[in-house]
């Protein structure tokens, strides 16, 4: 895979923990860090429908721009509302947000961070979406025509929560309906690659172009990762 680094070096042993009771690392990202392949294939691009998830370190944010993973830019530009839809973690409040003083999953459509649509467009502020403080985060973003959903839940137990499940931004000053992804993968970054963002990575997955999974597959995943038993060492 052609991954680019926006960072030239990483520390492999930042972020130790126990999988299934065997040490393991995740990706420990500081602000100037992250990567992206843009020649991806069989990723969503346009309006496809697609979903994704990652598990990630709960207590590792910042409210730099962004923490991400998911479809991005193939340019590794800013190219307009709706040009990457991905998960993200951090407690910005620059776009949407929950209470303070977060962090919150939301999703990143490319000059928003989004956690709710409300009726009045100008209003960003999201009451159902509560800070997170569990140690092991499970988060997904899903999105097909006319529709996104993200849920979110403690990697180490229990279910997920739908955090938003609805229509997308509806105004006339923005463009995310019809989606105009691009089909790139990106991972601690944002999709004009803004770095700024702090975070740690344990697994993730996207599904193929098309493809919308139902809530009942993404409660499945999160039974898995409850089962693999993530932990500190």
């Amino acid at each position: 895979m052609n991954w680019q680094w926006e960072l030239c070096w990483v520390c492999a042993d930042w972020a130790p923990v126990s999988l299934g009771g065997h040490k393991v690392y995740g990706v420990f990202i500081a602000p100037g860090m992250g990567l992206r392949w843009n020649d991806a294939k069989g990723t969503a691009v346009d309006d496809q429908a697609e979903g994704q998830y990652w598990v990630i370190n709960g207590h590792h944010y910042n409210d730099g721009c962004c923490f991400d993973y998911g479809n991005a830019e193939t340019d590794s530009c800013d190219d307009g509302d709706g040009t990457m839809e991905t998960t993200y973690y951090g407690n910005s409040l620059g776009w949407y947000h929950g209470a303070e003083p977060g962090p919150w999953v939301m999703t990143d459509q490319e000059n928003n961070l989004v956690g709710c649509v409300n009726p009045d467009p100008d209003d960003r502020y999201c009451p159902t979406l509560e800070p997170i403080t569990w140690r092991f985060v499970t988060a997904m973003a899903d999105g097909e025509p006319h529709h996104w959903r993200s849920m979110a839940g403690n990697a180490q137990e229990g279910e997920l929560a739908v955090l938003y499940d609805g229509m997308r931004i509806q105004n006339d000053r923005s463009s995310y309906d019809p989606m105009r992804k691009q089909g790139a993968i990106l991972l601690g970054n944002g999709g004009d690659n803004s770095n700024g963002s702090s975070g740690t990575f344990y697994e993730a997955a996207m599904t193929a172009a098309g493809t919308f999974p139902s809530q009942e597959t993404n409660q499945a995943i999160q039974a898995n990762i409850v089962a693999a038993r993530y932990d500190v060492p």
